[in-house]
């Protein structure tokens, strides 16, 4: 297909001139206005020239830990169109059981070459893991920004989720459906976010429903439907009437967990999950739960990742993103009397 400048500049909003400059490089064109030629260029299916593609594309690492988790395969599509959008790939590296490490992605990264990496809920969400990974890859001068999994000990640009107010606002929904035993299936607790929602958890419980000790109301496990399934067993069995989850896979499990038990979600027990993938909607019965802003975040770390490659260092400590409630058929005035408040 033969490029036609006019068609070109009609898709860029630009003059042919501009069209004709930036295929050329030459100077006297802002930034955002390249970009949307060469953003046009690939929208129409041209060929960027040759020396286009040298000087303004390049590699990005993105490190996810999976993509069974639908959570993840939506931070990756967010990540990779904004990163074409400003010219550059998307390396795409996720991890299963006994195969390849974070560790071993990041060095095949480096071999790559590439200008930057984004990690989501890496190693750096470990707060046992060794920080030194990060610290030598900020020696090298390695642009990075790091979602999810807050780090004190080294110096960089964090996105994260607000844990803690996710599950404060998930109590208290709950507790203004009448709910008292509440419990919480969460992942393992040397994981940030775990630490984080038990937290909430923990302060929601005291203040809005009296509950001071939690130490039987809270089960960790893993971050799975079979893990959400055991949690929610154990808890079921506890007396819990409603249950929040570290994530939606972990509240199919519970609802499941439920069903054996011959129990019904909600008339018999409220579930909440927490991220709200795009299955929640369409689960049965819909899953009320806590939405990370996704979008928001990845747009966030891409940005941060951006400055850091342009030479404008982003801002270091952690950018915190408020969830929302979004609240469906899971959830439901508890039925029959509550024990009283334990203190």
């Amino acid at each position: 297909m033969t490029m036609r400048l006019a068609d070109v500049a009609a898709q860029a909003g630009v003059s042919e001139a501009t069209v004709s400059r930036v295929l050329n490089d030459r100077p006297g064109v802002a930034a955002d206005t390249r970009q949307a030629v060469l953003t046009a260029l690939d929208v129409l299916g041209f060929e960027r020239p040759r020396k286009l593609r040298q000087n303004h594309t390049g590699l990005i690492g993105l490190i996810l830990p999976e993509l069974s988790n639908p959570i993840f395969p939506a931070f990756a599509q967010v990540i990779e169109s904004a990163l074409v959008l400003s010219g550059y790939t998307a390396v795409l590296c996720t991890q299963t059981p006994g195969g390849v490490t974070e560790d071993d992605y990041t060095a095949l990264l480096l071999e790559r070459g590439v200008s930057g990496i984004i990690f989501v809920n890496g190693l750096h969400a470990d707060s046992r893991a060794d920080r030194g990974r990060y610290v030598r890859l900020i020696e090298l001068g390695l642009p990075m920004a790091l979602v999810n999994g807050f780090r004190s000990d080294f110096e960089a640009p964090f996105i994260s989720n607000d844990d803690t107010a996710a599950l404060e606002m998930a109590v208290g929904h709950l507790v203004s459906l009448g709910h008292r035993r509440i419990g919480l299936a969460v992942g393992q607790e040397r994981f940030v976010p775990t630490i984080r929602k038990t937290a909430g958890f923990e302060r929601a419980m005291a203040e809005h429903a009296g509950v001071t000790d939690v130490s039987d109301l809270v089960v960790n496990t893993l971050y799975t439907v079979e893990g959400g399934q055991s949690a929610a067993q154990r808890l079921l069995e506890r007396g819990c009437t409603a249950i929040c989850c570290g994530s939606d896979i972990m509240a199919i499990g519970a609802i499941r967990g439920a069903r054996n038990l011959g129990l019904r979600v909600p008339e018999d027990v409220s579930v909440v999950g927490f991220d709200d993938t795009p299955m929640t909607a369409y689960l049965d019965p819909p899953l009320t739960t806590l939405r990370q802003p996704v979008r928001e975040m990845a747009l966030a770390a891409v940005s941060s990742l951006l400055d850091e490659i342009r030479g404008l260092p982003a801002p270091r400590g952690e950018l915190l993103h408020r969830p929302e409630l979004v609240v469906r058929r899971s959830t439901a005035p508890v039925r029959g009397p509550q024990p009283a408040s334990a203190t």
